[in-house]
């Protein structure tokens, strides 16, 4: 008998191999899709030079000769260049959407938490917080707050000024009204009940506050009562140094001498220092059941080492306060209407999404965990606290991931209130000086692509760490 060998399959024509033929069309549509976009790059170059339009990115070490209202880095009309705009431009939409997405997430989660509130007066001022505000449109909200709100202020000769107690030295009565303000805020922080529902992290926090009120009024010269009219009432002499008007909201400068340095190592040691001891004392209630009082230590130290070098350092942080020279003030920091506008239409706009994404999420967590929670004696704050929200949390991180990238990419709205984001500079202001539209709208939408991406990035890695380990 012959044997038969057998030689595996029979070899197949590529044509007719699906993984074969498939890999051909991709690389065939690529060749396509580089042969169009080498095609349009080449017609729009050759329409660009007959037209006397730049073609390279020349312009970006010219001297730009415009001025920019608020720079976060040194910037001026006669040296600064172009690039030199571009990262004004950049550093100012950084800072309005990153303080705007704070501020959003603040009162989004207290409105998504007050909606759902037993309390009728506040889940029916919530609810028509939200349905007021996501459906006006951002644009004329941003309108609102500038022109409606704003820009109707007096003039900086009628500023507005925002009173304060003279400062002189402690004297006996205000000794013991910072004492006293101190003891309430250590009140505050023990309290583990209260008539009004404090939250523990809301009391704690409450109550640090008015401690460290109470040690830095007497620190740095306590309000002395000595104007007391005869009816008893406190008067207020001078101001703080703040002053309100259609130019802005002024404010005390901070001037820092030699030895600022220092009081940044002692911040940066304690808060080691406070980390350190944190770890510790979880890892010894772990393993004895031992309760070490975390909270106080850490804020010991956070706010101590920096005092302490604060003074040992010859206080190198001082005050410069605005003083009223002609028709405007000079000194003093200033916030600008159009970034104040642009901030708080934002953050209340997206807030109000947010606040959905919250009520959803909480929604979305099984009542069997409050009725637990209520089974074992937990008031309504701690229930939320400590087993709502931390569930919540993972199905309210990737709709707020949408509601951050929202934010980031409406801040470009700001042109319509003068402010000094990336899209006026840089693509406004930049683009119509040097003609190089195609350069600048690409930079433009690359910066936010990138900006997109990054937070993409940071939010999904928080949400892998919120989200449940399968076993």
């Amino acid at each position: 008998m012959s044997q038969i060998q057998s030689s595996g399959p029979p070899a197949v024509a590529w044509w007719n191999d699906p993984a074969k033929r498939g890999y051909a069309y991709q690389a065939v549509l690529l060749l396509i899709l580089g042969f169009l976009v080498a095609e349009a790059v080449n017609n729009a170059s050759t329409n660009m030079r007959s037209r006397g339009i730049p073609t390279d990115f020349s312009f970006w070490n010219k001297t730009s000769g415009f001025d920019v209202n608020l720079t976060l880095i040194e910037y001026s009309a006669a040296a600064s260049t172009y690039g030199r705009a571009f990262w004004v431009g950049l550093l100012n939409t950084l800072l309005v959407a990153s303080i705007s997405i704070v501020v959003a997430t603040v009162v989004g989660f207290v409105v998504g938490i007050a909606r759902l509130s037993s309390n009728w007066i506040v889940a029916r001022l919530a609810t028509v917080y939200v349905e007021t505000l996501r459906n006006i449109p951002l644009l004329l909200q941003l309108l609102f707050w500038y022109n409606a709100v704003l820009k109707p202020l007096p003039n900086p000769r009628d500023s507005i000024a925002v009173p304060a107690m003279s400062l002189a030295a402690p004297s006996v009565l205000s000794t013991v009204v910072c004492l006293a303000i101190a003891v309430a805020g250590w009140l505050v922080v023990r309290a583990s009940k209260s008539a009004a529902g404090l939250t523990p992290l809301f009391s704690n926090a409450a109550g640090s506050l008015l401690i460290a009120v109470g040690a830095f009024g007497w620190l740095f010269g306590a309000p002395s009562f000595t104007d007391l009219s005869s009816d008893g009432v406190v008067r207020f002499a001078g101001n703080a140094g703040v002053y309100l008007n259609n130019r802005g909201l002024i404010f005390p400068e901070m001037q820092y001498g030699p030895g600022a340095w220092a009081i940044l190592a002692a911040l940066a040691v304690a808060l080691v220092a406070a980390f350190v001891y944190r770890s510790r004392a979880r890892t010894l209630q772990k393993q004895t059941g031992e309760q070490r009082p975390v909270m106080w230590v850490a804020l010991g130290l956070i706010v101590g080492l920096p005092l302490l070098a604060f003074f040992i350092a010859g206080r190198p942080i001082t005050l410069t306060y605005p003083e009223l020279r002609g028709f405007n003030f000079n000194g003093g920091t200033r916030i600008l209407p159009e970034f104040a506008a642009l901030m708080f239409g934002l953050s209340l706009y997206t807030a109000s999404f947010i606040a959905e994404v919250v009520r959803g999420g909480i929604l979305a967590v099984a009542h069997g965990q409050t009725e637990a929670a209520s089974a074992l004696g937990l008031r309504r704050s701690q229930a939320l606290n400590l087993i709502i929200i931390p569930q919540a949390m993972r199905v309210v991180i990737p709709p707020l991931t949408n509601q951050y990238l929202n934010l980031i990419k409406n801040s470009s709205l700001a042109v319509f209130i003068g402010y000094p984001d990336l899209v006026q500079v840089f693509a406004g202001t930049v683009l119509n000086q040097t003609g190089a539209a195609v350069q600048v709208i690409a930079i433009t939408m690359a910066v936010y692509l990138v900006i997109s991406l990054v937070t993409a990035v940071a939010m999904d890695m928080f949400n892998k760490r919120m989200s449940l380990a399968e076993r």
